[in-house]
């Protein structure tokens, strides 16, 4: 079977592709029982921006950064999207956190106390403040909200708590941004999650209003559930907002994309790429769909790490337009099973690096971003700077 290497149209392709990196990815992390801290950490916001600006600068498709609040609260925002600006960034989804508090123990915008639901809603007010000082795309909310025993609380009474909760912050919103909903299916709560999966949060979306979108995150989901049929449907409903990327094994992983189960990521892509040149509501929801990533470096040095995910990102992504459409669609009409499989097969199985090297030198990158960062010495440099302080980290 034929692959369309129609260097032109590629180029275009990965010239659309926009990975947004999280702030927090650069902090030090761990598991439940450890954060290892790592040499050279950014100590505040702004450091965390220089990193980012880092691996834009080796991959050319990173310059969105997502931030958190109140981890990534600042004085100025305006100084801070300018900061952003002169490395070439943009501020990208802006993260709420209704779970660290001890006010939250039993919920927040779910919490059976309508005085902690104040609160919560209050933080989320002022996220929406931060939207538009910033000129931020999204809001993002997930709630660590959930049970954790039989008879705790109402499931019925939780629901509606979140629906008044969620339209309220719907329309809070600045003008043009959206609500991004994420659903998680279990943790912190072991008993019953209050967004637990991709129907509830498409549930609560249309609750709150038009702007109201999912996030899918690939590691929040159950063993085996087809996460590239979600996506058709949320496209196919115009309510796929974002992505949280990111690879599992075992649960909430959160390890660099790609990295357990790429075949998975491309056929995601794909799903997005057949999407993508239609003039119906599905092409206009995957043309809009923000490719944030959600990963927990533990152990391994962070900005490798993340320059590791993007070009994952990229080859996956140009794998999926690699697909014969025309082809694929004749096999399926004719129930051709092996025919459209190996349609499929033959994009994911082609060798895309030489394509994206070539992109990057006719961008003036290096054609290999890891091997161009290891060499540089940035990564002894921002050791050696970045001294004295307190590094941030899970607070």
């Amino acid at each position: 079977m034929s692959i369309d290497f129609d260097e032109a149209r590629l180029r275009a392709v990965l010239d659309a592709l926009v990975a947004e990196l999280p702030s927090w990815g650069f902090s030090n992390t761990g598991t439940r029982f450890r954060v290892f801290p790592q040499p050279g950490t950014p100590r505040n916001t702004f450091e965390k921006l220089d990193d980012a600006a880092t691996v834009h600068r080796y991959t050319g498709a990173a310059g969105v950064v997502s931030l958190h609040i109140p981890w990534d609260r600042v004085d100025d925002y305006g100084a801070l999207v300018q900061y952003a600006g002169e490395r070439q960034l943009r501020i990208g989804a802006i993260n709420s956190n209704t779970f660290q508090d001890e006010d939250y123990r039993l919920g927040s915008l779910a919490h059976p106390d309508a005085a902690v639901r104040r609160k919560a809603m209050g933080h989320l007010e002022e996220c929406c403040r931060i939207v538009e000082a910033t000129s931020s795309h999204a809001l993002k909310l997930w709630l660590g909200d959930g049970t954790n025993y039989p008879g705790q609380d109402d499931f019925r009474a939780r629901k509606r708590r979140l629906q008044d909760a969620v339209r309220t912050v719907h329309d809070a919103l600045p003008t043009g941004a959206r609500l991004l909903i994420e659903y998680k299916l279990y943790e912190p709560a072991f008993y019953h999650t209050d967004i637990q999966d991709w129907g509830m949060a498409l549930l609560l979306a249309r609750h709150a209003g038009d702007r109201a979108r999912v996030v899918v995150d690939l590691g929040h989901h159950a063993h085996g559930v087809n996460i590239e049929q979600i996506v058709a449907i949320l496209l196919d409903e115009g309510r796929l907002g974002a992505f949280d990327l990111n690879d599992r094994k075992y649960g909430d992983d959160d390890l660099i994309a790609g990295s357990v189960n790429p075949y998975q990521l491309f056929l995601i892509f794909n799903e997005l790429a057949a999407a993508s040149t239609g003039t119906d509501i599905a092409g206009t929801c995957s043309r809009s769909t923000a490719y944030m990533v959600d990963q927990c470096h533990n152990i391994e040095p962070k900005l490798p790490a993340m320059i590791r995910t993007v070009m994952t990102i990229q080859e996956q992504w140009l794998k999926a337009h690699l697909v014969d459409r025309v082809v694929l669609g004749e096999a399926q009409a004719s129930g051709d099973i092996l025919a459209a499989n190996t349609c499929l097969k033959d994009a994911y199985d082609t060798d895309v690096r030489p394509i994206l090297s070539r992109w990057r030198t006719s961008r003036g990158l290096a054609a290999d971003p890891m091997t161009a960062y290891l060499q540089s010495g940035e990564a002894d440099q921002r050791v050696a700077t970045r001294q004295g302080g307190v590094a941030a980290g899970w607070d």
